[in-house]
């Protein structure tokens, strides 16, 4: 691992020149892609830079030992088993950040919500999820967007896809995926019994022309008049949009919009995260023929988390961590539960290398 990480040091030291240099200075285009490089580089170059001092501290530490007074040596002792510690800290965030960079962590996201079993409660529950999700969106300043919903009348959704657009939006949601349940007593239940409902997340990295290629031949497009809310377009022009990909029977929709462009646009934005997600499926069963565990995988059908309301309890599956502080998930503080499974995922990333 040393060896790699001074040839990360190496690099970062040349990227470091090369961003002064006249010439490269001179050409925007050189020095954009550099100071891009020098940008990803940089963390783990300051913990490399951090790493190597410690070594350093450690050796004279252990100098110290060898000589001195009775005193200088308890106190180096002291000192030895606190960097020996954080050694073994620094290590781990290492072997984290050299684990291999999935590339489609810096996309956008294609967000999917459907209600699961339990009736008009799923859908509530798909709309508390949706709430939840733009909550967290917006405090982290991202822009999310709605491409086509299905309401009830009650106030849930059926379904509902969404687009949000951020730095870092795949990579902090894309283990959400998966079978999301709650356990509360229903607003319309009399006797106060408490009743289990879900509703199925889908986070896609949302796909660019250059990811997956869809020849116009394999679509069908059809128009129709749009429903529900939407002002005086409404049930009076064909601005709704209706893609069918022939090759794999995927269907997409959208309304959202007066535009039957802009609903065009918004509904191939769906189709190529859709297409793409079974193209990286598809490449993920190769690799995991090799693997004993398919633990945490983003399977749909996996249940991944359970929202008990009479404890106020969230509860992760996977990781097996649970809070209780229910209302303040469900407003969008989410970071503790992400953390949580970005840090239990590249653990066990680190256990398959």
């Amino acid at each position: 691992m040393f060896d790699k990480l001074l040839d990360i040091e190496k690099k970062y030291d040349e990227l470091t020149g090369k961003l002064g240099d006249p010439k490269v200075l001179s050409v925007p285009s050189e020095f954009q892609k550099y100071s891009k490089e020098h940008a990803e580089l940089q963390q783990i170059a300051q913990k490399i830079k951090e790493y190597k001092k410690l070594l350093s501290d450690l050796e004279d530490t252990e100098g110290l030992l060898s000589g001195g007074d009775g005193d200088i040596r308890e106190l180096a002792q002291a000192e030895l088993e606190e960097l020996k510690k954080k050694r073994l800290t620094i290590e781990d965030e290492l072997k984290f950040m050299l684990l291999p960079v999935d590339p489609r962590d810096r996309k956008n996201v294609i967000l999917e919500i459907r209600a699961g079993t339990g009736g008009e409660e799923a859908a509530l529950f798909a709309a508390s999820l949706l709430r939840m999700y733009t909550k967290y969106a917006e405090s982290k300043r991202w822009k999310i967007e709605i491409i086509n919903m299905n309401a009830t009348g009650l106030g849930g959704i059926k379904e509902v896809v969404a687009s949000i657009q951020g730095k870092g939006a795949y990579s902090r949601l894309k283990y959400e995926s998966g079978v999301h349940r709650v356990q509360r007593v229903p607003s319309t239940e009399a006797s106060g019994r408490i009743h289990t409902s879900a509703a199925t997340v889908a986070v896609l990295p949302e796909a660019e022309d250059v990811d997956i290629k869809i020849d116009a031949k394999d679509l069908r497009i059809d128009t129709f008049c749009s429903s529900g809310a939407g002002g005086q377009s409404v049930n009076t022009t064909y601005s709704a949009v209706r893609i069918v990909h022939v090759p794999t029977g995927l269907t997409v929709q959208c309304q959202d919009e007066r535009s039957q462009t802009k609903n065009k646009d918004k509904a191939m934005k769906v189709l190529r995260a859709r297409l793409y997600e079974i193209e990286m499926e598809e490449k993920e069963k190769e690799r995991a023929q090799q693997r004993k565990s398919q633990v945490g995988s983003g399977d749909r059908s996996e249940r991944i988390r359970t929202y008990n309301y009479p404890q106020n309890r969230v509860t992760d599956h996977r990781t097996g961590l649970t809070l209780h502080k229910l209302e303040q998930i469900l407003e969008g503080a989410l970071d503790e539960i992400l953390d949580n499974l970005i840090t239990y995922f590249n653990a066990e990333r680190l256990k398959e290398l």
